[in-house]
């Protein structure tokens, strides 16, 4: 079921079709694009009734900040209405509890997927769950304002959103936990050198530096491209020899599919 513009907007969430770009809004600028389990669960659905001919999903956030991470009503008793706190997700027996954080974790999955390419344009504040879901997403600008900063251990939690592997694929294990167990924030420039940006631009620029990249993104065939990511993303896991293999039977498809239906010869 896709949820229509009026559900997401009661979340705090924009989805828009432009052509083969899909752009998601984080849409509660009063609260700092503040999350909530609905934010992931809705992030869920989107992923799961993308449009088939999506190729590059662009993830932002209005106002001034990309997002502050988790509501802080989910730390009261009384917690977000309608979803709960984390006092009644204590309550739930471990599988259930363990069932519903799986729920949310695909609401960030999904937008690694081979066959499309996101992008987090990130300004201010990406906290917690903001970095989180910035670290989802397969490419990063930043405003020169951005500061990420990994909350939750500071806050008695773990990061849950899928966000600790990519971290220490992009910036190794040891500086990984010094980000994550200082609580600290990591500027603009420092995420650049670090590796958890692509690019750094002045705030008034970032939306026309997204729409440059996504529509440098679109150039490249679709299916070579979805091969190409699957190869990349795989490539960490494998040995050389490994990898070499992958990369012979993802060229074999590519060949008899541009090539296998000419005749010898042709051009």
């Amino acid at each position: 079921m896709t949820l229509d513009s009026e559900e997401l907007a009661e979340i705090g969430l924009r989805f828009e079709v432009d052509g083969e770009i899909a752009t998601i809004t984080l849409d509660r600028p009063d609260k700092r694009n503040a999350q909530t389990s609905a934010t992931w669960s809705a992030l869920a659905q989107i992923g799961r009734t993308l449009p088939e001919q999506v190729r590059v999903v662009v993830v932002r956030g209005e106002g001034p900040s990309f997002s502050a991470g988790i509501d802080r009503r989910m730390f009261t008793p009384e917690g977000v209405p309608g979803q709960g706190s984390f006092a009644s997700a204590a309550a739930l027996d471990g599988g259930t509890l363990e069932e519903r954080i799986a729920e949310f974790q695909q609401g960030f999955l999904w937008l690694r997927r081979p066959d499309i390419v996101s992008i987090a344009a990130v300004q201010g504040h990406a906290i917690g769950a903001g970095f989180q879901l910035a670290l989802a997403c397969d490419l990063r600008i930043l405003a020169d304002d951005a500061k990420f900063c990994m909350k939750e251990p500071a806050l008695g939690l773990v990061p849950d959103l899928t966000g600790t592997k990519p971290l220490v694929d992009l910036i190794g294990l040891a500086r990984a936990v010094e980000i994550c167990l200082t609580a600290r924030v990591v500027e603009a420039e420092e995420a650049l050198r670090l590796g958890l940006a692509e690019q750094v631009v002045p705030g008034e620029e970032l939306s026309a530096a997204t729409r440059r990249l996504a529509a440098a993104l679109l150039t490249t065939d679709r299916d070579a491209a979805a091969a190409t990511k699957r190869l990349l993303q795989s490539a960490g896991g494998r040995t050389l020899e490994e990898q070499s293999a992958a990369e012979r039977a993802e060229q074999a498809v590519r060949i008899r599919a541009l090539f296998g239906g000419r005749p010898a010869g042709s051009e």
